[in-house]
């Protein structure tokens, strides 16, 4: 089950691995640009990480067409979101949430966010949104 991230300072790389392992040994926690579209194309559960960038939306080089790609393939495949961001009120959280389920992808979980660096109850609520994933 793949956990596929971007991160610029290590705070959603965290994020990662902690959903990582709330899933357990199954998990292939992976960087974004590490991975494809067709690498994941069959896998039923996804985990995706991305912090807000700009004005509360998805890395653009390498991140967002990732997901655009994937919308055309995730009808039907539950993934959880996580993220960190520094500003704003999660308006790029809930636009991604918002847009996946509109891709038919069901999203199994609230999206877990972090005001920047995770603290433990962060790194907490991630490491469960991995467990209702791999139980979802």
């Amino acid at each position: 089950m793949y956990v596929v991230y971007w991160s610029a300072t290590g705070n959603t790389e965290a994020m990662a691995n902690a959903v990582g392992e709330g899933i357990g040994a199954d998990a292939k926690v992976v960087s974004v640009s590490e991975v494809s579209v067709a690498d994941v194309k069959g896998e039923d559960k996804l985990a995706l990480g991305c912090p807000a960038m700009g004005a509360e939306v998805l890395e653009e080089e390498e991140f967002e067409p990732f997901i655009a790609e994937l919308e055309g393939c995730c009808s039907g495949k539950k993934v959880v979101l996580f993220g960190s961001y520094d500003w704003g009120d999660g308006e790029w959280m809930r636009s991604w949430k918002d847009r996946m389920e509109e891709a038919g992808a069901v999203v199994v979980e609230e999206p877990v966010i972090c005001n920047n660096e995770p603290d433990d109850a962060g790194l907490a609520q991630c490491k469960a949104l991995g467990e209702a994933l791999a139980n979802a």
